[in-house]
């Protein structure tokens, strides 16, 4: 579940690195760029590397699902040419981001009724500081239950310190609450939707949603490679003591580094 198709330079000129299970995140002043805090920050014990070029992502992430039997819900700019390449493993995903080039209502019912896409997310609303219950996302909300479309919406982790950084000035804290997606359930109660990121840190609040809506899914994705091994075992622990782990997903979030995947899986192999 949740993984993208992107092109290699999608961040920016590749190759780029991504640091995995940071034990203590650097602590820098506002402003100051995301990867480059990331790759100065002595802490950082796994340092991976993004694919070249876009055959080179594609492929090698080709190669871990066939490997490890992974179907991926699968949404970004090349995910029709995955898609054409990989039919039986990729399952197509529509993404929102919360701008001006968002799909309209009447597109995401065209796409939804030829079959061209199964999955609607990531609604990545929350980036442009958009709440689930905002009332813009009100007639996709409809559309999703009227068709009985599976639905995963980002509610968690952003890049860390995103709102100083230029193009994410919107992002805010309050967002990660899961409980904002509360009243569109009661509104919507067919509504088939899953949170991406399970909502960390929030999982009290998690937790309740999932007690009194039990239609509602999380995946692990990002938290899986993004958080210390123990930070991310401990709230999946959480989740699964209270009784709610059949209702969790697994997730990788692979954007430009294939090897998320395969990290992701080792991650679940060797925890408690």
């Amino acid at each position: 579940m949740h993984m993208h198709a992107n092109k290699a330079n999608f961040a920016g000129p590749p190759p780029l690195p991504y640091c995995i299970h940071v034990d203590e995140w650097p602590v820098s002043a506002t402003g100051k760029e995301w990867l480059e805090t990331l790759i100065k920050d002595t802490s950082c014990k796994q340092l991976i590397m993004s694919q070249k070029t876009d055959e080179d992502v594609m492929n090698k992430t080709f190669e871990i699902m066939k490997r490890r039997n992974v179907y991926g819900v699968t949404s970004g700019v090349m995910t029709e040419v995955w898609k054409a390449a990989l039919p039986d493993r990729i399952i197509t995903s529509l993404i929102y981001r919360g701008t001006q080039t968002n799909p309209s209502v009447d597109s995401v019912r065209k796409l939804f009724s030829s079959g061209r896409f199964k999955v609607f997310g990531e609604i990545m609303a929350q980036y442009g500081g958009i709440a689930p219950n905002d009332p813009s996302l009100d007639p996709y909300w409809a559309v999703l239950e009227e068709m009985n479309i599976p639905v995963g919406i980002h509610i968690g982790p952003s890049p860390i310190g995103a709102p100083y950084m230029p193009g994410w000035e919107k992002v805010r804290a309050r967002l990660h609450n899961p409980l904002l997606l509360e009243e569109v359930l009661i509104k919507y109660p067919r509504l088939r939707v899953y949170i991406m990121h399970a909502a960390w840190p929030m999982i009290d609040e998690l937790l309740a949603l999932m007690w009194v809506h039990p239609h509602v899914y999380v995946d692990i994705s990002s938290l899986i490679t993004d958080l210390s091994r123990p930070a991310f075992s401990s709230y999946l622990k959480k989740i699964i003591e209270a009784g709610f782990g059949n209702r969790v997903l697994y997730g990788s979030d692979q954007m430009i580094w294939p090897e998320l995947l395969e990290i992701g899986i080792q991650t679940i192999e060797k925890a408690d």
